[in-house]
């Protein structure tokens, strides 16, 4: 199957690298499913699928319990604006280096910017289809409820709204020669 978009997401020494394609609606990290790579860490669960929780929100305005069961990690569709084509996909991700923390925030960063390109991508194919530039995307869940973001622009604002498109470019400062990590030194001596 064809890759709809790929993207790279890094934090510390954590490389992530999603792609989304055509698909039966898994999320896989790795070769293996989600909760059982991030051993079912509750914080980390809820980090990755955060980007997705952002574009729910302005569909929430009735009730807070839904979100809930339309967020789960399975069964993501996507509807194209000409409303012909329904696609369900997979997100994939290849992850490597750090640890838990910094891996969950590169994976974050990485679905943030896949789902930008995506939107992008839909965009200008409904731009070649000869509609009008500012055409809805609409974003099925798992529950049969549906999301509809005017344009990509709304997507990317709500997404940097939220810190997910920021890029954490900390990283550990090596260690110098003559000192015992990167800033700790011996004890001084004056005499």
């Amino acid at each position: 199957m064809a890759f709809l978009v790929k993207a790279v997401g890094r934090r510390k020494e954590a490389v992530a690298q999603v792609q989304i394609k055509q698909g039966t609606g898994q999320f896989i990290i790795n070769n293996k499913p989600a909760q059982e790579y991030l051993q079912n860490d509750f914080y980390s669960l809820l980090s990755v699928k955060a980007p997705f929780d952002v574009l729910s929100i302005s569909k929430q305005t009735d009730t807070v319990n839904k979100s809930e069961a339309a967020l789960s990690l399975e069964g993501n569709a996507m509807q194209f604006p000409d409303g012909a084509q329904n696609l369900i996909f997979d997100t994939r991700v290849v992850v490597k280096g750090g640890g838990l923390m910094g891996q969950t925030e590169a994976i974050r960063l990485g679905i943030s910017r896949a789902l930008c390109l995506l939107a992008t991508n839909t965009n200008s194919s409904s731009k070649n289809s000869s509609e009008s530039p500012s055409a809805n995307l609409n974003i099925n869940f798992a529950e049969g409820e549906s999301l509809s973001i005017s344009s990509v622009f709304d997507i990317r604002k709500q997404l940097k709204d939220k810190g997910y498109l920021t890029q954490d470019s900390r990283v550990k400062e090596r260690r110098k020669y003559g000192l015992k990590k990167a800033r700790k030194a011996s004890q001084y001596h004056k005499r």
